[in-house]
């Protein structure tokens, strides 16, 4: 899972461009004449629009033009005043003549309206009155920042400044936010109740915190070395101020108000069905987050032959490696005995920076173009652990100089089996989330919003196609890691079955829990969280085993099509070399690049 999806209501509420900007673009070049500038013009200033308005999004991909400003999605007014402008901005794409652009330019116009026309669907429905969850939101973002190990950078007395700026804006957040919880709780949109629960603890953690020990001193124990002495007192004057007087209190505001008003009021159904048009609200999910055109019973018969079908595989490594009881019995083993854990967080930070090096030398076997920007190990900050999944990857800046980050959840010891550090490296780092984000980002010639594009089909549906390279970079020398590898892809099938079952079907948290612990190893903590993470961000899950199976049939038939004129580097090359880019759009890509391989 990777952590620019806390990112998407952020740039869901600011992807905006000026109406007049637009008028004055179409007025200045004729469409049928200069198309092309045109549509540059349109994506670039929207891209502009989007920084501005999403200033967290700017910090994230490097740009500290506006590490000043906190930026607040939970506005009304800034929602009804994006979704004009968002309009217009779509109206604009419309309008121009897509047969005058080149084939490429065609890509980005398709890829533009397709995202515009996704966020007016999703505005239908009020996600924003459930700005908090368990898994994202800026109070969180906020306190990883001001740990001093967020992405916002801290060096200068500038940067200092600017985060002291940025940081006063969050209690107007928490006001607005609370705001909107309140309206929802009136109209009954409200989050599930066991899914919200886990936001309490980490909202108290932070605000409970004495202020000497504070997530937020570590931004102070970033102050320049060189600051004479008047200017250090001034700043950790004004960051002890802003912590004790503004920061903290407004954390206990929003916990009280989310122990004492929102928690008795949430609702007690686990699935989006039990919401207001629900079931509609859980199609556009569906469709914004796999960009395909199927149901929930669809995609749920497609989980359930997949279960079916790396059980099997399952039940062949359990007799390679020799055990002798049935699947169940070989479950109970590979969690139980103690050779596959480590012993201490450290060991398992250890254990990930060895298959790093493992792997590194080996890329350039299956890929012509390698990224430049490096990642780092790093385990996942202990006040967020509790209710984190077990990894999930972070994005470099754009120009490479603040590496990628591959965050481990090491809170619970049992949650990390050896047997599955293989596979979980391959998803999050190299070659999955790191190769293809970074890659994305260090393509210049693309315009901006697709070099930072999110699309969580191609992105997790690629990330899962990473775990099957296994074998080519030199791991997965041993039965158990190539049950680690099954496991995890079991997990990415069940979450087929166990999504559209609770948003569609009427599952119960708890048949969730249990379907997922039926068909793979997983620690009951493991799967609460699995579920709980379904029952708030619907849809999500779908995307990685929808998006690897679409790549993998791309591969495939590129094999069968051009035997041994096929060639991998250059198909993964083709598959990453044009960012983030919608399943449908890919295949109609990969088909294109097929056939002019096979007839030059």
């Amino acid at each position: 899972m990777k952590a620019h999806t806390r990112l998407r209501a952020a740039l869901w509420i600011a992807a905006a461009v000026f109406s007049t900007h637009l008028q004055a673009v179409e007025a200045v070049h004729p469409p049928a004449a200069e198309a092309a500038h045109a549509l540059h013009e349109l994506v670039e200033t929207h891209f502009e629009r989007t920084l501005e308005l999403a200033p967290l999004f700017a910090t994230a991909i490097g740009d500290s033009r506006y590490d000043d400003r906190l930026g607040n999605p939970a506005s009304t007014l800034e929602r009804v005043r994006f979704e004009n402008l968002q309009r217009e901005a779509l109206r604009a794409a419309r309008a121009l003549p897509r047969a005058a652009l080149s084939p490429a330019d065609r890509l980005t116009l398709d890829i533009f309206i397709e995202d515009c026309e996704r966020t007016l669907a999703a505005m239908r429905f009020p996600s924003h009155l459930m700005p908090i969850t368990q898994l994202n939101s800026v109070a969180i973002d906020l306190a990883v920042l001001g740990s001093g190990e967020g992405q916002q950078p801290l060096a200068t007395t500038a940067q200092h400044e600017a985060w002291l700026k940025r940081a006063a804006e969050f209690p107007a957040w928490v006001d607005a936010a609370i705001a909107n919880m309140r309206l929802g709780v009136a109209r009954g949109v409200t989050l599930p109740r066991r899914a919200a629960e886990k936001v309490l603890p980490q909202l108290r953690v932070i605000a409970n915190t004495p202020l000497d020990k504070s997530v937020f001193r570590g931004a102070i124990a970033r102050l320049p070395q060189d600051l004479s002495t008047l200017d250090r007192n001034r700043l950790v004057a004004a960051y002890e101020k802003l912590i004790g007087d503004e920061l903290l209190p407004a954390y206990r505001r929003l916990a009280d108000y989310f122990e004492h008003e929102y928690l008795p009021r949430c609702r007690a159904s686990d699935g989006w069905s039990g919401l207001p048009d629900g079931a509609a609200w859980y199609r556009e999910r569906i469709g914004a987050n796999t960009g395909l055109d199927l149901s929930a019973e669809q995609i749920h018969r497609i989980g359930l032959a997949e279960v079916a079908r790396i059980r099997d595989e399952m039940d062949r490594v359990r007799q390679e490696a020799g055990f002798a009881g049935d699947l169940k019995a070989f479950f109970a083993h590979v969690a139980s005995d103690p050779r596959f854990y480590a012993r201490t967080p450290e060991e398992i930070v250890e254990r990930f920076v060895a298959i790093k090096r493992r792997v590194d030398p080996q890329l350039p076997q299956l890929f012509s173009r390698m990224p430049v920007a490096d990642y780092e190990v790093r385990p996942i900050e202990a006040f967020r652990a509790n209710a984190a999944p077990g990894a999930f990857y972070q994005a470099p800046s754009a120009d490479g100089k603040r590496p990628g980050v591959f965050y481990i959840n090491t809170h619970d010891l049992r949650a990390v089996p050896i047997w599955g550090m293989e596979t979980l490296s391959l998803h999050e780092a190299s070659p999955g989330h790191h190769f293809q984000m970074s890659l994305a980002q260090e393509i210049t010639d693309l315009p901006r919003f697709r070099r930072f594009r999110d699309d969580n089909a191609y992105a997790e549906g690629w990330a899962l196609y990473a775990e099957t390279l296994g074998r080519d970079l030199g791991l997965f020398s041993d039965p158990y890691q190539r049950f680690g590898k099954l496991n995890d892809e079991m997990l990415r099938a069940s979450r087929l079955v166990v999504d559209t079952g609770l948003h569609a079907m009427g599952w119960s948290r708890e048949r969730a829990i249990a379907y997922m612990q039926h068909n793979q190893v997983m620690s009951d903590g493991d799967a609460v969280i699995e579920v709980e993470r379904y029952m708030a961000d619907p849809g999500q899950a779908l995307g990685y085993k929808l998006g690897q199976l679409r790549i993998l049939a791309l591969r495939r038939a590129a094999e069968q099509r051009l035997g041994t004129a096929f060639d991998v580097r250059a198909f993964h090359r083709e598959v990453l070399v044009d960012g983030a880019l919608p399943i449908p759009v890919l295949e109609q890509k990969l088909r294109e690049w097929i056939a002019r391989t096979a007839n030059p």
